[in-house]
């Protein structure tokens, strides 16, 4: 009977690795173009869960053939799959292109994913029935920064030339589009304005290319040229504040009062985010002028930085009210009330606050003085075999499995996002246990946080690699809780597991540092490829880890923003006064950066009291970063 087993074992093992080089061969044959080829495999993969993928290869390698029945047939299937609403997006395209209308109509209802280029189609099939319904709805997409597709530019034509998008609308844009720096979409919106506007473009190029230069022969004698001015002291403000406030001084008298103020939003924004202390001092001198919601939440960081909680809290109630009721300024607007002794209205703002499970939930607990643990302590939640095995027996599910297998992990993690999208809690937790025990962590972890009201702490923080980590920690005295922390929000405990930038491994560390770290540690015949193995990622990485926490006094909070943005910046990112450590990770200037130590630092939270280890608290932890007079051991920056 075992002997049976084994055997039997054995041949599904064979046909699974049959299936996958089957797959990968029929997706390497779409790329090359060999029809012959794809049909050949789609042969033997006709009854698989990835048989859908097939189909669409085979459909595509044929799009402009008349007879469209093969791929009605496709597209009046089950959705089980994201495969059929991609294709039919890129089909409902292509009949837009063609202006093939009543198929495009009959198809589009069905869509479930948009984008602006098949919602621009769509308005185009609405302007042959109702044109000036489907012109003003176009008006709405218009104000972007963005180059819009071409079948937005065909709506926008008429739109213009029926004065729907109107001359103010056109300079709206062109100002949007300047304070992204898209200075190519700037000179094509320019040669839409009347000729009384004339943009001057050969100025719009000198002021991009050499604003300081630019600005001290500018002209300031019409709206055009003045807003080329203000993109020329934009670009300056990136270089350097200071530097495009002395240009400033020089040319305002040359301004309106609303473009003054103008300038100082953007002046303050700038200086915010690279936490000059004036910033505050500019966004007074903005007045009334609008603010976007990227330059309110530095308004915001800045009087954080001065720790000013009245100006705290007036930023937060002059932002808008979606961005007012983020778990960020809600929680600092209840710090900004509890400081200024609004102490009722606080605790109701904190109370709400605490039973999200982010660092902000953590932090408002903390000060309501409730245990880090609060809402922990739920049972482990037990999936039954039964669940497991209708669960398993999903198309969705054993396509995840099997893309996941042949490293496919973009595709598996559309198919996962795809079949669970729907889920309630209980499935959502059968789904993370179920992905646990096929180590796809990361899908695990996706699928345990998107629970409402049933949790299990150890899905969403699972904890593998253990036993491969004990001797790294002993060996570095390094806190197993804020390694696996870092690690989770790293990589999710994908193995292989690489960055846009090129970091790799559970620990996502970069080809130079992995390099620098091997010679430190005398590790001879080093090669780029090891960085990929599991017990070589975890000895460089913990190491590492050792090497930037010893060098910032054993804080963590700093010691996670020198392991993601380099030792160099999270020192520059200090206060010259001491400043909780709160205050410092809210206030980093890199976006990614500041939502990667929050998480870290929370992270570890959640992990010390899954491993049983002495609870404190989140706002302990982060403590109080010294000012920039204390010294710190010099770190390589590599």
């Amino acid at each position: 009977m075992r002997f049976v087993f084994f055997l039997l074992l054995f041949f599904s093992s064979v046909a699974i690795a049959n299936q996958d080089d089957d797959f990968l061969a029929a997706r390497d044959a779409f790329r090359r173009g060999d029809a012959i080829q794809l049909d050949r495999v789609a042969e033997r993969l006709k009854n698989s869960p990835l048989e859908p993928y097939i189909t669409n290869y085979q459909l595509r390698m044929h799009w402009d053939e008349k007879d469209t029945t093969s791929i009605k047939q496709f597209l009046a299937r089950v959705q089980d799959t994201p495969v059929i609403d991609q294709f039919r997006g890129d089909w409902l395209k292509y009949l837009g292109k063609q202006q093939r209308w009543n198929e495009f109509a009959s198809e589009f209802p069905r869509l479930i994913t948009h984008d602006a280029e098949l919602d621009c189609y769509a308005l185009q099939l609405r302007q042959l029935t109702d044109e000036s319904a489907a012109l003003e709805a176009a008006r709405k997409l218009w104000f972007s920064s963005s180059k819009e597709p071409q079948s937005c530019t065909t709506l926008f034509t008429v739109a213009i030339a029926k004065h729907v998008i109107n001359s103010q609308d056109i300079w709206a844009r062109i100002r949007l589009s300047l304070e992204d720096g898209n200075v190519s979409l700037v000179k094509k919106l320019a040669k839409k304005l009347p000729r009384r506007y004339a943009f001057p473009t050969s100025a719009l190029r000198k002021a991009a290319s050499n604003p300081r230069r630019y600005l001290r022969r500018a002209q300031f004698n019409s709206d055009a040229r003045r807003l080329v001015a203000l993109f020329a002291l934009s670009r300056l403000a990136r270089q350097s504040t200071h530097l495009a406030y002395v240009q400033w001084k020089k040319i305002s008298r040359h301004f309106s009062k609303a473009e003054q103020q103008y300038f100082y939003g953007s002046l303050a924004y700038r200086a915010a985010r690279s936490l000059n202390p004036r910033a505050l001092d500019w966004y007074r001198s903005a007045g009334g002028s609008p603010l976007s919601a990227k330059q309110s939440a530095w308004r915001a960081r800045a009087a954080l930085r001065k720790q000013d909680w009245h100006e705290v809290w007036k930023s937060i109630i002059a932002m808008s009210p979606q961005q007012q009721n983020t778990d960020t300024w809600r929680y600092w607007k209840a710090r900004a009330l509890k400081n200024l002794g609004f102490i009722s209205d606080a605790k109701s703002l904190l109370t709400e606050v605490s039973h999200k499970r982010n660092f902000y939930g953590l932090l408002a607990a903390d000060e309501l003085g409730l245990e880090p643990a609060r809402g922990f302590t739920t049972p482990s939640f037990q999936a039954s075999r039964e669940d497991i095995y209708l669960l398993q027996s999903l198309p969705g599910i054993q396509r995840t499995l099997a893309l996941y297998r042949m490293n496919l992990r973009t595709e598996a993690a559309r198919e996962w996002i795809w079949t669970t999208r729907n889920f309630d809690d209980n499935l959502l937790l059968v789904a993370a246990e179920l992905a646990r025990r096929n180590s796809m962590y990361d899908r695990s972890i996706n699928a345990a946080d998107r629970t409402a009201t049933m949790h299990d702490v150890n899905l969403s923080f699972p904890a593998p690699y253990r036993d491969h980590l004990q001797r790294r920690l002993r060996e570095h005295d390094l806190e197993e809780a804020w390694v696996y922390g870092l690690m989770r929000q790293e990589s999710r405990f994908v193995t292989h597991a690489k960055s846009n930038a090129g970091a790799a491994g559970l620990m996502q560390i970069m080809p130079a540092t992995a390099k620098w770290i091997a010679k430190k540690m005398g590790i001879r015949h080093y090669r780029k490829a090891m960085i990929h193995d599991t017990e070589m990622n975890l000895r460089l990485g913990t190491y590492y880890m050792k090497n930037v926490l010893s060098s910032f006094d054993n804080n963590a909070v700093m010691a996670s923003a020198a392991y993601n943005a380099g030792p160099g910046r999270a020192k520059q990112w200090r206060g010259k006064k001491s400043m909780e450590g709160a205050i410092y990770a809210e206030t980093i200037p890199f976006d990614e950066t500041r939502d990667y130590v929050k998480k870290v630092m929370s992270n570890t939270v959640y992990y010390s009291w899954l491993f049983g280890q002495p609870t404190i608290s989140l706002k302990e932890r982060l403590g109080i970063i010294k000012g920039k007079d204390s010294d710190f051991r010099k770190v390589s920056t590599r």
